[in-house]
Formats: C-alpha cells, structure tokens, sequence
C-alpha cells in the first residue's frame, strides 16, 4: 500500500532570499524535490530587513511561504504547527531556541532539527552560545537532520541525548544546474559569503596564486568582503551572483574553489553544497581538504585536494584541457548519481516516516497513523 502524503511545517533561516546565506538555495532544492514526491509543505519565515531587501524567491511555485513579524505573530500559526505530520526548525532560525520549544509544545507530529551548520552549532555550544539552539532542544526533538555524516552522528546521540541524528547532506537541483556552453572568463572562481574562518583559505588558494600568475584570471563571487581586503589586480570582485545565474558563473570558470569554513574542516563529513551546484554543472573543483571528502568524490578523478597555492597552480597551469574536461564529466556523473535533490528528499521522507513509526509505537498507535485534526 502506497503511504500516504504528509503535510509538512518548515521553519527556516530564508527560502524566499539567498542573499548572503546558502540556507535558501538548499531548502529549495529539497522543498521542491519533497513535493515533486507528492507532500504538502508550508515554510514559514522570519520577516527581515536584510532579506525583504534581497527576495529572489517572493512566490516559490512548490510549496507555500508565509512570513511573520514576531514570535508572536508566530503563535497564529500554532494550530498549523500541531496538524502537521511533521515540522522541521532550520539552523540559524532567529529566536531559535524559543521557536524550537514553541513547536515541541505545539507538535503533535514528528518534530526536527535541520542543522545546515552542525559543526558551528556544536561549536557554538560548547562556548555556551544558545542562539538558535539549545542541549536540551536536542533532547527534544524526535530527529537531528545534521548536514555533517561520520562520527558527529554519534556525538549528538551520546553526547546531547538526540533520539535519532541522521545524516541529511546538501544536494542540487539537478535541472537548474546544467553544463552550459559558454567561453571561459576566469582561470578560477569562488563563489561564497565572506566568513573569517575562510579567508585564510581563500587567501592561500586563490589569492597567493592570483599575484603569482598574472597572466591568469580569477574571481570572488559574494557579499560582505570587507574593504580592506588587497585584492590582486587580476581578481575580478562581484558582490553578489543570484542562483539562477551560478550555473553560467561556474561555466566561465576553467575550475571552481571549494573552502570549507574551520569547525566543518575539524568535523569532516561536511560538503558545501557549492561542491554539487558545481559538480552537476561539470566543473572541475579545487577543494581544501578534510576528513570524508574521499568517500563523496575520488580525489584526481573527480575533484583536486590542494593544500598550498604550487598545487592550485600546477592544476591552472599544467593539466591538459583533455583531462580537465574527463575530470567535469566524471564529477557531474558522481553527482548525479548520489546527490542531487531527489536523492536527499527519499531520504528526508525516509527518515520522517522512521520517526513517525517510533512515535506511533511509544504510543501503541498502528505505524501507519498520521496526525490527524
């Protein structure tokens, strides 16, 4: 027997903006993925300035996006809130601890943590930092979608009590990220959100290879870079690329940087959804490394390891085009293969109805047995 459709409350950082977070493009390859499977999906998002000022999104065509004002304004959609079969809190939700206790007051369905930054979470924990999440949320909520796999999996289960943490990496959208035929402009780009814990990388891996070849072409794609920054005469600086627009900027590209931020790097198992978006668009990458990156791509056959600005050079400067072109076509096969949305949204479904079967067995309930109203 087919399950049924389950309806599905998402409280998240944005969907309608992307500017300046990469929370948005990753909920709407997921939410549009989840509802080509046939469930209905609500997202309700916190109204501010900064993105009102940026909405690329204002009507998503997969799901409904309602705002609110206020945790008080949120409390309107408390009854919502409790119907649902499940409802799902994102990381960086502002106020987030005291939406997280209004939703496991109000739920009456499976609730869940989407953590997009589970390394900076846990970080922030350990400092006592409670900005979006709290210990005993974890405990809380019936499951710990965690963008990092491997051993951190474990840690929330052992550590913080999470009654189920699963892995639910970032993915693409497969036919909003294609290979498109355009001239190369850049040598190679980065396209991300300035973070203090990754400009060092950025500086080793694109910037110290930008003054030592002048006669290459490189790029930084993304906004708050602060302006005293020395950029090199060669690095073309563009504040900000809409998603719509990152498969003909990764095309201009010869390769893309990955740079992963410090506490992901010390977690391991935490890809960049920037390595799929540009993976499916068939561009070789140049990533920093860290623990798990081989057990999503193979290392010289579908992405390069660099550690220093020499093997970021000897890849601009010594690969034959030939080989440059195996290596886009082998990690757009890799991609499409294993991480695209539909992938990620069987498995968010998945691990939906799992808790859903547990509740309705702590409860005597038959597995099958949804909220009702």
């Amino acid at each position: 027997m087919t399950a049924p459709p389950l309806r599905v409350v998402v409280l998240g950082l944005s969907l309608s903006s992307s500017w300046g977070n990469g929370h948005a493009t990753t909920f709407r390859a997921l939410l549009r993925a989840l509802a080509a499977r046939g469930h209905d999906i609500l997202f309700l998002e916190r109204d501010v300035p900064w993105y009102a000022q940026h909405r690329d999104l204002p009507s998503p065509g997969f799901c409904r996006l309602e705002l609110y004002a206020d945790l008080a304004a949120l409390e309107s959609w408390r009854g919502t809130i409790a119907q649902a079969d499940a409802v799902i809190v994102g990381s960086y939700v502002p106020e987030g601890v005291a939406v997280g206790r209004m939703v496991q007051d109000a739920a009456r369905g499976v609730t869940a943590f989407y953590d997009i930054d589970t390394p900076v979470t846990l970080a922030k924990l350990e400092r006592g930092d409670e900005e979006y999440l709290s210990p005993a949320l974890i405990a809380g909520y019936d499951l710990y979608l965690s963008f990092t796999g491997g051993p951190t999996l474990d840690r929330l289960e052992r550590q913080y009590g999470s009654p189920a943490a699963r892995q639910l990496y970032c993915s693409v959208d497969a036919d909003a990220y294609r290979p498109l035929d355009l001239p190369p402009r850049w040598d190679l780009s980065y396209l991300g959100t300035y973070s203090p814990d990754r400009q060092p990388t950025l500086e080793r891996l694109l910037l110290e290879p930008a003054r030592r070849a002048p006669e290459l072409r490189f790029a930084v794609a993304g906004p708050q870079y602060p302006a005293d920054i020395d950029w090199p005469s060669n690095v073309e600086r563009i504040e900000h690329v809409p998603p719509a627009d990152h498969p003909a900027f990764y095309a201009q590209s010869r390769f893309t940087l990955n740079v992963t931020r410090a506490d992901m790097i010390r977690a391991g198992y935490s890809p960049s959804v920037r390595l799929f978006e540009t993976g499916a668009c068939g561009v070789p990458i140049i990533s920093d490394r860290w623990d798990g990156i081989d057990t999503l791509l193979r290392p010289d056959e579908e992405i390069i390891l660099a550690d220093d600005a020499e093997a970021v050079l000897r890849a601009l400067l010594d690969m034959p085009e030939a080989r440059r072109r195996e290596m886009g076509r082998a990690l757009r096969e890799r991609v499409l293969g294993e991480h695209t949305a539909a992938h990620r949204a069987a498995e968010l479904e998945g691990h939906l109805r799992e808790s859903l079967a547990r509740r309705a067995a702590a409860f005597g309930q038959p597995a099958d047995e949804q909220v009702t109203s």
